[in-house]
């Protein structure tokens, strides 16, 4: 198989398994190819998103997989967990050759029928197959993708290798792990979660499992706390010695097993957006004079005058002072001491502060529980209790909104996730929306896209995109549409962008008496049963895009009759794979179901993208009935999304080159990661 940054990793024997080939903490010594490697993986890339010869057999292997499977109908429990041993025992031996994948394939899909109740669509097949070769399955919403996954997970296992199953949530976690448990367990492996309230011998004790279901950032911070413990003197020989001689061995205390197969769920979101920040590892260090000096630049912040001292990028998200704010700057702190007697350090302090009043907004980016600042993950519109932003920022918005403040975070580890995957043996993943960026996919982690038909044919209808010239008229519309859909009785999804906007949107239903659900980061914790009633007839329910993902929305009996769900989208993403995700919640599986957007002017993502006279001019057309006006404002809404993604795309370039860069400086300084 071909791989990116190794080559030589082949699919037999022992090279994905801890053990004497790969050591006892197995993973890629080397995640940063050479120019002239990337240069031919990425050639080798672009030819392979055409024809890839790797699957060119799926129909082949279709068919074999389904001949066995005929074969293992006819026999009894017991001699099926046989005939699984004698297959485990060969690919411990011989390592995931064609035809013992086919075998373990055909097993775990009929242990499946007979354990869970379940039987593996042939779609479900070609995405397992997929996976258990190092590729990324784009495979519709709906399609059971947890289920593929278990037919790579499993004949990994049985192979003897380390399987890491990792999604967004804990909820997913949790969920996924005790539908398929039973599955896992009756093919002779064991199978356990990670998650946020785990101690460390739990979690040590999980990853010693064959499959563990985890989340990305729990897998990747414990990975970075083993990084912690391991330190530079990690040789591969000097840990097995150690391991031999000493009563006190870091292999005892580390809590992987090391990084041998991941797949990855929802991996656009995993691998993509949440690629933008960094995995910081981080201790509190409580210091007055520091909580002095964030109240100091709050108040200087407040002082500075907007486009004067001040201008507000909302593009790059960040605020660059004017050289009449840096010299009222001065002046304002001319009688201060400490740290504001040096120029740079003014200006950055000053500029975080500024970043606080006007970029970060209350109930879009964060929200406040329990007297505490606690950041929304704008990937799953979910809490991250333990994450707080850098440099200050998180203490200055804690000042902003009254909170007592926390003390600043001293970090002790960093890694950004381009660099985490790369270290895997074999990555592969699965997800609904990929297609979009699957060039950065396959020039970061090597991991090439292949597209599954679904299962049945897709019937989802779509509506234009409707674009009014300012929110007002915009939310009046969407109440118009979600009472039309209420009253033939069919379920209604809205999807916002913000917690602010689903509170807003669930306000104006209340006015008019409209029951409904609202699910944002303030209900993550009842997600699942809001989701659970969210096909229902009449039902409707407010959320942010992302709250949700990765759940089925089941059909109440006779909504399919009338159409199914319908969703409404109220803004345009980011980036058109999170619309493709809010839209993919409706006519799953061959079901009807039908989606539109409602977009305005006022939109943050035109407003941050486009000249404020364009937007008067459009604003005043779409007022008339000059036909080629709503073209050219769905034009503008994707040009602005364009903008946005190509924006999210350099920051994500620039951060795994810093990161290359300051690895590289750390390699000559003798520090760790």
């Amino acid at each position: 198989m071909f791989s990116l940054f190794n080559p030589n990793i082949s699919a037999t024997g022992n090279a994905l398994r801890p053990g004497i080939l790969q050591g006892c903490y197995p993973e890629r010594q080397n995640d940063k190819p050479v120019w002239f490697d990337k240069a031919i993986a990425g050639a080798a890339g672009l030819a392979g998103q055409a024809v890839d010869h790797r699957y060119k057999d799926f129909k082949q292997v279709i068919v074999a997989i389904h001949k066995e499977c005929k074969l293992l109908e006819r026999v009894d429990n017991e001699k099926l967990r046989t005939e699984i041993m004698s297959v485990s025992r060969l690919l411990h031996k011989e390592g995931l050759t064609k035809k013992l994948t086919i075998s373990a394939f055909a097993m775990v899909r009929e242990m499946a029928y007979r354990t869970i109740g379940m039987r593996h669509y042939d779609s479900q097949l070609i995405g397992g197959w997929i996976m258990i070769h190092g590729g990324l399955a784009e495979m519709e919403t709906g399609e059971g993708k947890t289920l593929a996954a278990t037919l790579a997970a499993a004949t990994a296992g049985l192979a003897g290798i380390p399987v890491h199953i990792i999604t967004v949530n804990d909820y997913l976690v949790n969920r996924d792990a005790a539908q398929m448990g039973p599955l896992y367990r009756a093919l002779g492996l064991s199978v356990d979660t990670i998650t946020e309230k785990k101690d460390s011998q739990s979690r040590r004790a999980a990853y010693a499992g064959d499959i563990t279901y985890c989340t990305n950032k729990q897998i990747a911070f414990d990975y970075l706390r083993d990084r912690i413990l391991l330190g530079n003197d990690n040789g591969r020989m000097r840990l097995q010695l150690e391991g031999i001689h000493s009563q006190n061995s870091r292999m005892d205390r580390v809590l992987l097993r090391g990084l041998c197969f991941a797949i990855v769920d929802e991996a656009d979101s995993v691998l993509i957006d949440e690629a933008r920040t960094p995995l910081i590892i981080s201790r509190e260090h409580d210091n007055a004079a520091e909580k002095q000096t964030y109240h100091q630049a709050m108040s200087l912040a407040d002082q500075l005058e907007e486009k004067v001292d001040f201008i507000v990028d909302k593009i790059e998200h960040q605020v660059h002072i004017t050289q009449q704010g840096r010299e009222n700057l001065a002046h304002l702190t001319e009688e201060m001491t400490g740290v504001w007697t040096g120029s740079r350090r003014s200006r950055e302090l000053a500029s975080q502060a500024l970043a606080a009043f006007h970029l970060y907004q209350l109930d879009k980016h964060y929200l406040v529980r329990e007297g505490k600042v606690q950041i929304i993950d704008a990937n799953t519109g979910r809490v991250m209790a333990d994450r707080s932003w850098e440099r200050g920022l998180h203490q200055m918005i804690e000042i902003k909104e009254g909170c007592e403040v926390s003390g600043r975070r001293e970090h002790l580890a960093r890694l950004t996730y381009q660099r985490f995957f790369r270290r895997y043996l074999r990555l592969a993943g699965m997800t609904g929306t990929a297609c979009e960026v699957r060039s950065e996919l396959w020039n970061v982690y090597g991991l090439r896209v292949q597209k599954v038909a679904t299962n049945k044919p897709c019937i989802r209808k779509a509506s234009s995109c409707r674009v009014y010239p300012d929110k007002k008229t915009k939310w009046t519309a969407l109440i118009q549409r979600i009472q039309e859909m209420h009253r033939i009785g069919r379920p209604v999804l809205v999807g916002t962008c913000s917690v602010a906007e689903s509170e807003h949107v669930s306000q104006l239903l209340s006015r008019i008496h409209l029951s409904h659900q609202i699910l944002n980061a303030r209900q993550d914790e009842d997600e699942a049963d809001i989701i659970a009633g969210a096909g229902e007839r009449g039902s409707i329910t407010v959320a942010t895009n992302m709250a949700g993902r990765g759940t089925d929305i089941p059909l109440a009996p006779g909504i399919a009759e009338i159409g199914g769900l319908h969703v409404i989208a109220t803004e345009r993403n980011d980036a058109k794979r999170i619309d493709r995700q809010l839209f993919g919640r409706c006519a799953r599986q061959g079901d009807p179901g039908s989606y539109e957007s409602l977009v305005s002017l006022e939109d943050e993502i035109i407003q941050n993208n486009t000249t404020p006279v364009f937007q008067r001019l459009l604003s005043r057309l779409l007022q008339t009935d000059y036909a080629p006006t709503h073209w050219l404002a769905n034009q503008l809404t994707k040009l602005s999304q364009y903008k946005v993604e190509r924006h999210h795309l350099r920051m994500r370039q620039d951060l795994l080159q810093h990161d290359e860069q300051l690895s590289t400086l750390l390699a000559f300084s003798g520090g760790g990661e």
